[in-house]
């Protein structure tokens, strides 16, 4: 719609309207306005007139013209509340005369209709203003009822825009905390590809002061040979595993022999130390056995 006016205003969840200064902020925008808003004599020009024909009597028109020309209003006539006699000039004529006594009459005619209006009022007016009063207290009644329905509508609409509000509220400041967490967040990566695109940087300026490439530097890496040269190492890692297990195995039996045999040489000696029933040639068969097995 052209020239709405949306209000983003939010009175029961946005605060600072109690700041100092903030009301005369206000009061000078107010003022600025005021003084950029000229108005004019036909600023009502561009509305179309009201269609007030159907209503307006005779009366209203003569009146509206007087108005219209400037005319001064005529003042009531106090003629018919007066008995005048007829003029100096027109008192031997008749006409004068009953003009003057028609006017006597109406008088008290007049005179009359009040006297019974009293008496209808004593007779009457208390009852009257009894039934006059009652209709007012009840007319008093209804509008003191619509007035309590209009108050609890207001209530309603007031606790209706209040839940808007707050609901409103919640959403606004949940929203702004995920604006707050997703500018921190594309701040943090932002940040990381900065200091990687510096890393890169000198991970290039490093490169180019190393120099040219050379022929070892060509050879075929694990990547590119599909894990080919890991699997040889291995087997041949394997190969010499067992070659060396072997040899242990073998060391291993040829002390056991040697264990043997100095076990047999040293029953030979206490044998023959035995049988020439010399210790000492014990003790030399011990020591030459000690020596042998040494030796070996």
């Amino acid at each position: 719609m052209a020239g709405e006016v949306i209000v983003d205003a939010l009175p029961y969840i946005d605060h600072g309207y109690d700041d100092v200064g903030v009301r005369e902020s206000a009061l000078a925008m107010v003022e600025e306005e005021c003084r950029r808003y000229r108005p004019t004599k036909n600023y009502l020009d561009h509305l179309p007139l009201p269609a007030t024909s159907p209503f307006e009597t005779p009366l209203m028109v003569n009146e509206f013209e007087r108005i219209q020309n400037r005319l001064p209003m005529e003042t009531l006539s106090m003629k018919r509340y007066e008995l005048p006699p007829p003029p100096s000039g027109k008192l031997g004529e008749v006409s004068a005369w009953q003009e003057a006594i028609e006017n006597s009459m109406a008088q008290l005619e007049h005179q009359c209709v009040r006297s019974l209006n009293l008496e209808l009022l004593l007779d009457y007016g208390t009852e009257a203003w009894k039934s006059y009063l009652e209709v007012f207290t009840a007319m008093q009644a209804k509008a003191q009822l619509q007035l309590q329905q209009l108050k609890k509508d207001i209530q309603d609409v007031n606790w209706q825009r209040k839940q808007a509000q707050t609901l409103a509220g919640e959403r606004l400041r949940s929203l702004d905390a995920h604006w707050v967490l997703l500018v921190s967040k594309n701040y943090e990566i932002e940040t990381e590809c900065v200091e990687l695109e510096k890393l890169v940087q000198a991970a290039r300026e490093h490169l180019q002061t190393l120099g040219p490439v050379t022929a070892n530097d060509n050879a075929p890496t694990p990547e590119h040979t599909n894990g080919h040269v890991e699997e040889d190492i291995a087997m041949e890692s394997n190969g010499n595993g067992n070659s060396n297990s072997n040899s242990n195995s073998s060391a291993s039996g040829s002390g056991s022999n040697n264990g043997d045999a100095d076990a047999d040489g040293d029953a030979d000696a206490d044998d023959a130390a035995d049988a020439n029933g010399d210790g000492d040639a014990g003790v030399d068969g011990d020591a030459a056995a000690e020596d042998e097995s040494s030796n070996e």
